[in-house]
């Protein structure tokens, strides 16, 4: 929600990300889409990774104005030469002024009902498992099976074989330590109850 003295501001910040998404070269969704799947290798992926966290963690907590963006997914995540991440499509973000704090967020979810802003922190952790499969979360579902991503990578993880998620193309490329960490981050973020997902710090 904008704060009355913020309305300003929000017009600024959705003319520059408009600006901004034009300057890009390439779109993340090319690089887990397996008919135009773009080779990213670990080292790459796992800048990619930091690169998104520290955007949301500046969207939550750094920018003057707070923004839960509420879309996030690999079409919504721009590259540029230079491989840096640029989060995009801010047409379902909801923007509160630098007088509402986090804590208030409560709030937001009264007014907004389920957009906060642990539903941005369980689309990043849907996000990073997908840039470590390589695949779309929609690729794991079918009727028959009725299950998604989330799930099969927490049955992975229980059962000692996370690392069988990751994508075969990187699979001579990645750090373990790097690997588990982000399927640990990204199970945190996933889990059902939203109070228990961690923020994006």
């Amino acid at each position: 929600m904008l704060s009355k003295n913020s309305t300003q501001g929000a017009e600024e910040f959705k003319n520059e990300v408009a600006i901004l998404a034009k300057l890009q070269q390439m779109n993340f969704d090319d690089c887990v889409d397996p008919e135009k799947q773009r080779i990213l290798n670990w080292s790459m992926r796992y800048k990619i990774i930091g690169g998104i966290a520290r955007g949301f963690l500046y969207l939550h907590e750094g920018s003057r104005l707070r923004i839960i963006h509420c879309d996030l997914k690999v079409s919504n995540i721009l590259l540029d030469k230079n491989m840096n991440p640029k989060i995009s499509d801010f047409d379902l973000a909801r923007i509160f002024g630098n007088d509402q704090t986090l804590e208030n967020t409560h709030k937001i979810d009264a007014m907004y009902g389920h957009f906060s802003i642990k539903t941005d922190v369980f689309s990043f952790g849907i996000l990073l498992l997908e840039i470590l499969c390589g695949k779309k979360n929609t690729s794991f579902y079918t009727n028959i099976t009725n299950i998604f991503l989330q799930f099969f990578a927490w049955k992975h993880w229980k059962g000692g074989t996370s690392l069988e998620l990751l994508d075969p193309t990187i699979r001579d490329s990645y750090s373990e330590i790097e690997v588990n960490r982000c399927i640990h981050i990204a199970l945190l973020c996933v889990q059902e109850n939203p109070a228990e997902r961690p923020t994006m710090d």
